[in-house]
Formats: structure tokens, sequence, C-alpha cells
């Protein structure tokens, strides 16, 4: 087991300055710190996925706040999640939160809770949303592919005297059904 210390910090504009965060991660004794300028609400933060990659169980990610760490809350749990699940302790010193103590752990729960309940809504709301369509007469899933068009597909793509786009020109199917029944039929 490793147990190298990481630091992380990130601003959000090129205008702010890392200066608080990294003194504040120096007098941790990190080993090493990854700093980013770069916007929270930006999906890719390189030195956050590098980070990642350099991770072994049992090393230390140290956060001035949660807020340099995750994009929104979602985010926020992924990353605690993903750090527990590959054995690795987190700590933000502003929320004096660490994994490893009970009241980390308890608050791993609540956070697991959260991401939870956010998942189960989001089901919810897709179900209901189905629902509602189908009560004003829409159908969901793929659009039903005639068995003529797919065969009349196969056979041209079978003669090699057209491309796929002609093929799915002509027949009006994608490339995937085309495939996808060509492999069934192979």
């Amino acid at each position: 087991m490793s147990n190298y210390v990481y630091g992380y910090a990130r601003v959000s504009t090129q205008q702010q300055e890392l200066n608080r965060q990294i003194d504040l991660l120096k007098n941790e004794n990190c080993n090493e710190i990854l700093t980013e300028k770069i916007t929270g609400t930006k999906a890719s933060r390189p030195e956050l996925e590098r980070l990642k990659d350099k991770l072994r169980p049992g090393d230390t990610v140290i956060v001035e706040s949660f807020s340099r760490l995750g994009r929104s809350t979602k985010d926020l749990i992924d990353l605690v999640n993903y750090f527990e699940e590959n054995h690795v302790k987190l700590i933000s010193l502003k929320e004096n939160f660490d994994t490893l103590t009970p009241q980390g752990r308890l608050m791993m729960t609540v956070f697991q809770a959260f991401s939870q309940f956010e998942r189960d809504l989001i089901v919810e709301r897709t179900k209901e949303g189905l629902k509602s369509a189908r009560a004003r007469g829409k159908k969901g899933g793929r659009p039903r592919v005639s068995q003529s068009a797919i065969k009349k597909a196969i056979k041209l793509y079978n003669t090699k005297e057209y491309s796929i786009n002609e093929i799915t020109e002509m027949t009006g199917i994608s490339k995937a059904t085309l495939y996808r029944y060509n492999k069934r039929d192979t």
C-alpha cells in the first residue's frame, strides 16, 4: 500500500491566484501538489484526471475545500465515491472532512444516500415522462424497420457495388441496423 500525499488546488479563472491554497497544502506536507486554473463547470480538468491516474491504494488527497474539487454536488459525490472505491483517503481542510474518521464515514454515507436519491429521482421523472407521452399517443423506443428494407439493404451490401451511405439512403435504415442484421446473417 502506498501512502503518498497529493494536494489538489484549483481556481476558476486565470486572474485568480492559487497561492493561498498552495500555502495551506504545503503546511500539510504534501509530496506533490497539482494545480489548475480552470472553471469548475468545465467537464475536462486535465490535472484532476492526471491526479486520478497517479493514485494508488493508501494514498491521500488533500484539498482546501470541496468547492475546489467538485463542479457540482453530484460531481463531488462521484469523486468522493471514486476515492473511497480506490482506497484513497480524502481530506478537505475547510470542511474538516477526513474519510477515515467516523464523522467522515458518516458524511460518506450521507453523500451516497443523496447520490442514490438523485438517481432514483431521475428514474422516476423518466418513467413519468414516458407515461405522459404514452397518454398523448406517443410511443417510445426505436422505430420499427420493415423486414423488406433490411433484406434489401443486406442484398445491396453483399453485392459490394454500393457504399454504406448509398445503401442507407436507398433503404432508409441506419448503418448500425445494417451492420447488426448483416452480422446476424453471417
